[in-house]
C-alpha cells in the first residue's frame, strides 16, 4: 500500500467526526480563542480529507453531497481571512441548502428522486406506487432541509452561541435520525406489502 493511501481512510474518518462535532468544537473554541484560530484549526482537519475525496471522484459523476466538505472548507477559509464568527456559524445553513439543492434537483421531470436511488440499493424493481412513495419522501426531506436550515440561520443570527451549538450539535442530528429511521422503516413495510400484493395478483 502506498504511503498516501494509508492516510486516506484515517483522514476521512477524522474529517467526518470533526464535521459531526463541528458545533461543539466551535462553541468551545470561540469561548477560548478568536474566530480565526478556530477556523484554522478546523481547516487543518477538514481540508486534506475534502481534497482527497474530490480527487478520488475526479473522473466520476460527483453527487452534490460530495461537495459538503469543500463547502465547509470554503467557509472556514473565508472565516480565517476575515476573522468572522458569522461565517463559522453559517456552515450548517449552507450544508442544509446544498442538501436541499441535491434532493430538490432529483424531483425534476425525467430525474430519479433521491429516495428512489436509495431504495434501488435494496430493491431490484419498483412499482409505480413505490416510485411515487419515493418522490413523496424526497419532497418531505426537502421540506426538512428548509426548516432545519432556517432554524440554524435564526439561531446563528439571533440566539446565544450555546443555543446554536445545542440545536446543531444535538437536536438537529436527533431530528435527522428520527426522519431517516421513520422513512426507512415505513419504506420497508410498505414495499414488502406492495411486493407481496404484486406476487399474489400475478399468481
Amino acid at each position: 500500500m502506498e504511503p498516501a493511501s494509508r492516510w486516506k481512510l484515517p483522514l476521512r474518518a477524522l474529517a467526518g467526526l470533526t464535521l459531526l462535532a463541528y458545533p461543539v468544537i466551535v462553541w468551545q473554541g470561540l469561548q477560548a480563542g478568536s474566530p480565526r484560530k478556530i477556523a484554522l484549526v478546523l481547516l487543518c482537519v477538514v481540508a486534506p480529507a475534502a481534497f482527497l475525496r474530490m480527487r478520488a471522484n475526479a473522473h466520476a459523476r460527483v453527487q452534490g453531497m460530495a461537495f459538503l466538505p469543500l463547502l465547509t472548507v470554503a467557509c472556514l477559509g473565508f472565516a480565517s481571512v476575515l476573522n468572522s464568527t458569522g461565517l463559522i456559524l453559517v456552515v450548517p445553513v449552507l450544508i442544509n441548502a446544498l442538501l436541499l439543492i441535491s434532493f430538490g434537483a432529483t424531483l425534476r421531470r425525467g430525474s430519479m428522486p433521491m429516495i428512489e436511488r436509495f431504495a434501488l440499493l435494496q430493491e431490484d424493481h419498483l412499482t409505480n406506487a413505490q416510485r411515487e412513495w419515493c418522490r413523496l419522501w424526497t419532497r418531505i426531506w426537502c421540506g426538512f432541509f428548509v426548516l432545519n436550515g432556517t432554524t440554524a440561520f435564526l439561531l446563528a443570527t439571533l440566539a446565544p452561541l450555546a443555543w446554536w451549538a445545542f440545536y446543531n450539535g444535538l437536536l438537529s442530528y436527533g431530528l435527522t435520525g428520527v426522519l431517516f429511521a421513520s422513512e426507512w422503516i415505513l419504506r420497508r413495510r410498505r414495499f414488502k406489502i406492495s411486493t407481496h400484493a404484486g406476487t399474489d395478483e400475478g399468481s
